[in-house]
C-alpha cells in the first residue's frame, strides 16, 4: 500500500512537470505566432494548461525579482518539483529500510 502511494505521488509530480513544460512550449509557440490562439482546440489546450499551472507559477512569480521579459518561474517550479520527488523517494527508502513498507 505504501509503495502504491509513493508511486502515485511520483507519477502525479511527473505529469505536472510535463504539464508545465507543455504550457511553456504552447506559450512560446503562441507568442511567436507559430500557432493561432484563435483556433478553438489551441485555445482550449492553452487555457487548460494555464489553469493547471498558473496557480503554482503565480506563487513563484510573486517572490521573484523582475527580470524584464524573461520568466524563469517554470524552471524554478520544475526544480522544486524534482526536489520534492527526491524527498519523497528518500522518505520511501527510509520507510522500506525500517520495515514499514508493506
Amino acid at each position: 500500500m505504501v509503495n502504491a502511494i509513493f508511486w502515485l505521488a511520483d507519477e502525479l509530480i511527473s505529469l505536472y512537470i510535463f504539464a508545465v513544460i507543455a504550457a511553456v512550449v504552447i506559450s512560446i509557440l503562441i507568442a511567436f505566432g507559430v500557432i493561432n490562439s484563435r483556433n478553438q482546440i489551441v485555445y482550449q489546450v492553452a487555457d487548460f494548461l494555464g489553469r493547471l499551472t498558473d496557480p503554482a507559477l503565480n506563487v513563484i512569480r510573486r517572490w521573484l525579482p523582475n527580470f524584464g521579459s524573461i520568466d524563469i518561474s517554470p524552471v524554478i517550479l520544475i526544480l522544486l518539483l524534482d526536489a520534492l520527488r527526491l524527498v519523497l523517494s528518500d522518505i520511501h527508502l527510509h520507510l522500506a529500510l525500517a520495515g514499514l513498507d508493506f
